[in-house]
C-alpha cells in the first residue's frame, strides 16, 4: 500500500519503519527534523497524505489531531482510510471520524498498548473503533505493527477501550505500591509478599508482570532506577482522559478520580515527572499515615 504516516516520534517512528521494512511505500511527516529508515519525508502533513491508500497518525492530543485532520482529509482520495493511533479523548476521535466519513473516507481510531518496545518490535496491541470495512482495510497493517488488533465497535470505541484499560492499570498500580509499602512497615519480606500475592486473589498485571519492587518478579523499570517503560506523565494523561470521558458520560468513577489526583500530585508537585508510573512505590515508602 501507499501509506502516509504523520507523527514520527518515539512510537510513530518505529511503527512507520516496520511498515517500510514490510515493503509498503511509506511517506512521513513530523514537525521535528527526523529521519526514519525506509520512509520518504514530505514537506507537510497534506503532502504525506496525498494519494495515500491509508494515512496513519500518531499525535500527542485531541486538539492536534483535529488540526491535522482538517489539513489532511481534503488531501485524501475517496475510499482511503484515516487510521489514528494516538491516545486522545473520545469526543475528538468521534468528531474526526465524522469529518472523515463526510469526505468519503474510511476512519479508524486505533490507540495502542505496548509502549516504545512494542512499537520497535512490532508487538503492539491495537484497540480499534470504526466500521467493519474500515477495520478490514487497516487490519493487514496492524498485523505488521503489532501482535493483536481488536475491533471494539464503532467510532470512538478504540479510545474508550484504551482509557478504560489504563484507568484500571493506574488504580491497580497504586494499590500494588500501597500494599508493598504496608508490607514493609509490617516487616513482611517483599519476595514473600510477591510469592503470595502473585498466586492469590490479589494478583494483577501490575504485580505479576510489572512489579514495582526492585529485585522482585520479572525484570521491570523498578530494576532500572524507575526509568520509564511507561512514564507517570503518560499515565496521568490517560487518567485525565478517563475522567473527561466519565464526565461526558455521567459515569461515577471514584477510584479513577482518586488515581488521577494522586498521579497529579506525584507528577506536578513531587518528583514523579520523567519517572516510570511504578515509581509510586518509593513515594509511598517515604510517607506515613498522616
Amino acid at each position: 500500500m501507499k501509506i502516509g504516516f504523520i507523527g514520527l516520534g518515539n512510537m510513530g517512528g518505529p511503527m512507520a519503519a516496520n511498515l517500510a521494512k514490510a515493503g509498503h511505500d511509506v511517506t512521513g511527516f513530523d514537525m521535528a527534523d527526523v529521519a526514519i529508515e525506509g520512509v520518504a519525508m514530505a514537506e507537510s502533513a497534506a503532502a504525506a497524505a496525498t494519494g495515500a491508500d491509508v494515512v496513519i497518525t500518531m499525535l500527542p492530543n485531541g486538539d492536534i489531531l483535529r488540526h491535522v485532520a482538517s489539513e489532511i482529509i481534503p488531501a485524501m482520495g475517496a475510499g482511503a482510510a484515516f487510521v489514528d493511533c494516538s491516545t486522545v479523548d473520545v469526543d475528538s476521535a468521534r468528531a474526526v471520524a465524522d469529518q472523515a466519513a463526510a469526505a468519503g473516507l474510511l476512519a479508524v481510531d486505533a490507540p495502542v498498548s505496548g509502549g516504545i518496545g512494542g512499537a520497535a518490535g512490532g508487538t503492539l496491541t491495537f484497540m480499534a473503533g470504526g466500521s467493519a470495512e474500515a477495520f478490514a482495510k487497516a487490519a493487514p497493517l496492524f498485523d505488521i505493527m503489532g501482535q493483536k488488533a481488536v475491533h471494539c465497535g464503532d467510532a470512538g470505541a478504540g479510545q474508550a477501550a484504551k482509557i478504560c484499560n489504563n484507568m484500571i492499570l493506574g488504580v491497580t498500580m497504586i494499590a500494588t505500591c500501597e500494599a508493598f509499602a504496608l508490607a514493609d512497615k509490617l516487616g513482611l519480606d517483599r519476595q514473600k509478599m510477591f510469592d503470595v500475592v502473585s498466586t492469590s486473589s490479589g494478583y494483577s498485571w501490575s504485580m505479576n508482570a510489572y512489579c514495582p519492587a526492585p529485585g522482585v518478579g520479572p525484570q521491570s523499570p523498578a530494576d532500572n532506577g524507575y526509568q520509564p517503560g511507561f512514564a507517570a506523565d503518560l499515565m496521568l494523561k490517560d487518567l485525565r482522559l478517563s475522567q473527561q470521558a466519565a464526565g461526558s458520560a455521567d459515569a461515577d468513577t471514584p477510584m479513577g478520580q482518586l488515581a488521577e489526583a494522586l498521579y497529579t500530585q506525584f507528577v506536578d508537585n513531587e518528583d514523579g515527572k520523567g519517572k516510570d508510573f511504578s515509581a509510586m512505590l518509593p513515594r509511598f515508602e517515604k510517607r506515613g499515615r498522616g
